[in-house]
């Protein structure tokens, strides 16, 4: 059986976790728990391309809230 994640040909969406990750899923599959669709059921390449204008920044939310509470308190000394 082919990689189901790899169908050129195959229907996708696109998932976020709590910490603004995407990840492209197989359509047919369960929504892992923890995990919510943001977009799709769509072409692969139409979900990457979601994920390529969404997804700008790849740390994750709980870092880059912890970099801007750091920034705020040495902008307030």
């Amino acid at each position: 059986m082919a990689n189901p994640f790899e169908q050129l040909d195959g229907m996708y969406k696109v998932l976020v976790n709590s910490e603004g990750q995407h990840s492209l899923w197989p359509a047919f599959l369960q929504v892992p728990k923890g995990w919510q669709v943001v977009y799709g059921e769509s072409t692969r390449e139409a979900c990457l391309q979601h994920i390529e204008s969404e997804w700008t920044d790849i740390r994750p939310l709980s870092l880059r809230n912890a970099e801007r509470q750091m920034q705020s308190n040495e902008a307030g000394r």
